[in-house]
């Protein structure tokens, strides 16, 4: 590592944490814009759907590509590459005439999304060697995530009540323009020591499998799950699933480095991550329409209904960081699978068109506390347990984990809700409790995979498949 870096760690840190706010604060804004959006566009459910998911799967899809092509050409230059991408894409979308061209503009957000995020924290992972430091940074960078959920649903709010949605897309320039400047100054090249070679096959099955299965969710309750087209997409699914269990194994540098999961701590961060962040897609996506439409709140107002939750994000997750240094992950899993449980079925057991105020703060404030806890755990055991060269990959697979579990929340939770909007005002209640449940259901995954695969077995298992793939990365080495 480079002697600016080794001078400068938390400055990186600083820069990196840059593009994780325009990413982050983008999604919370987006989400308190969706029935602006809606009227605006004259949109359905499912069209607000793709608006979500357009961007997350094309990201999810393209998040271990970018990871892998970063350790071979440079980290520095694609973190730069995906700046310039993402805050082109931001003023495209702030242009959209239609639906159409805003879903074009998320995608190609998502684009340069995904050489933001995973390469991030790959700079991160190869700044701060040492252990305990790196958790620290990595509370820090989680930390960041509760920021722009406080400062996402207000400021999205303000901008939303004064100029417009547009507006949402606007604050990501200034900030992207900043971080590309001093990325350029500051933050040092580095490469994997052996690049990886690119996978096109394995990068097609991927987007066919997220692409085709998404599609399935959201047009069902329009076309029915007997809808030929629908059918197709599932056969499609499961064949990309299969094809990849069979073909990435075979190769010499997979996609999908399949390898990882005979570490039970990094395949249980994986779950997690799924679980947790399919619970937040759903959680935004419902809170945001029930208090604009069912509520009948201005868009500034929802994005105070929300900021509990938002502060208690902001101030769990550098505690959860310091957790994780100094107790290890167990701890903040299990709190924050137990939070998130607490706060979906409080909803799932109340929720009517005029809850009580008091039971919609606590349940925030729980939400917010389980998210806040579940970030830093789930980062910091997918990189710490691998070597450092595979840096990059470990985290590209905990980052696409995170955008596959948002995509599956949105297209579940909103396939369920587009299903009622079509009915009474009752059936919009009945939906709204059996999300809940599902996002209760996503709680309590995380608590038990927090208690499975935190203990010392867990931890005997990453500790031989780090070794493993250590000596498989030196044999390889010594025979090219």
């Amino acid at each position: 590592m480079p002697d600016a870096a080794l001078r400068r760690p938390w400055l990186v840190l600083a820069i990196c944490c840059m593009s994780l706010l325009i990413v982050s604060l983008d999604n919370t804004i987006l989400n308190v814009a969706l029935p602006s959006i809606q009227r605006e566009l004259h949109t359905s459910v499912s069209g607000l759907q793709w608006t979500v998911d357009a961007y997350t799967l094309v990201l999810a899809s393209l998040l271990m590509l970018s990871g892998s092509t970063a350790d071979r050409v440079g980290r520095r230059r694609t973190f730069q590459t995906g700046l310039v991408l993402f805050t082109s894409a931001s003023l495209l979308c702030s242009l959209a005439p239609g639906l159409g061209w805003l879903v074009a503009g998320r995608m190609l957000q998502a684009v340069g999304g995904s050489m933001l995020n995973p390469v991030a924290m790959s700079i991160i992972a190869n700044t701060f060697t040492d252990p305990r430091q790196r958790a620290r940074a990595i509370g820090v960078w989680s930390g960041v995530v509760g920021i722009s959920m406080a400062a996402g649903p207000l400021i999205g709010g303000a901008l939303v009540e004064s100029a417009g949605w547009r507006a949402v897309f606007w604050i990501n320039i200034p900030i992207g323009l900043a971080a590309l400047f001093l990325t350029r100054r500051y933050v040092p090249e580095s490469r994997a020591p052996r690049p990886r070679r690119a996978d096109p096959v394995g990068q097609a099955l991927i987007v066919v499998l997220l692409a085709t299965l998404t599609y399935a969710i959201i047009e069902s309750p329009n076309r029915g799950w007997t809808s030929p087209l629908v059918v197709g997409c599932v056969a499609a699914a499961l064949g990309a699933l299969l094809g990849l269990l069979w073909y990435e194994p075979r190769r010499t540098d997979p996609l999908i480095e399949l390898r990882f999961f005979r570490s039970a701590p990094f395949a249980g961060a994986t779950v997690t991550a799924v679980a947790a962040f399919a619970g937040l897609g759903g959680f935004l996506f419902i809170s945001s329409l029930y208090l604009q439409d069912v509520r009948r709140l201005d868009p500034l107002h929802a994005g105070l209904f929300m900021l509990p939750m938002a502060v208690m994000a902001l101030l769990t997750a550098p505690l959860s960081g310091r957790m994780v240094a100094s107790r290890g992950p167990r701890t903040p899993l299990v709190l924050a699978g137990t939070a998130l449980c607490a706060s979906a079925v409080l909803q799932a057991l109340t929720y009517s068109d005029h809850l009580p105020t008091t039971l919609l703060v606590v349940a925030y404030l729980l939400f917010g506390t389980g998210f806040g806890l579940v970030n830093a755990p789930i980062t910091n055991t997918a990189v710490s347990g691998m070597p450092r060269s595979q840096a990059g990959v470990a985290a590209a697979v905990a980052s696409t984990s995170r955008q596959i579990g948002q995509s599956l929340g949105v297209a579940v939770i909103g396939a369920l809700m587009a299903g009622a909007a079509h009915a009474n005002a009752a059936s919009f209640t009945d939906a709204g409790r059996t999300v809940w449940w599902i996002i209760a259901g996503c709680g309590a995954v995380v608590l038990v995979m927090g208690t499975l695969t935190s203990g010392r077995w867990a931890a005997a298992t990453a500790q031989r498949t780090a070794q493993r793939l250590a000596a498989e990365e030196t044999e390889e080495t010594v025979n090219a």
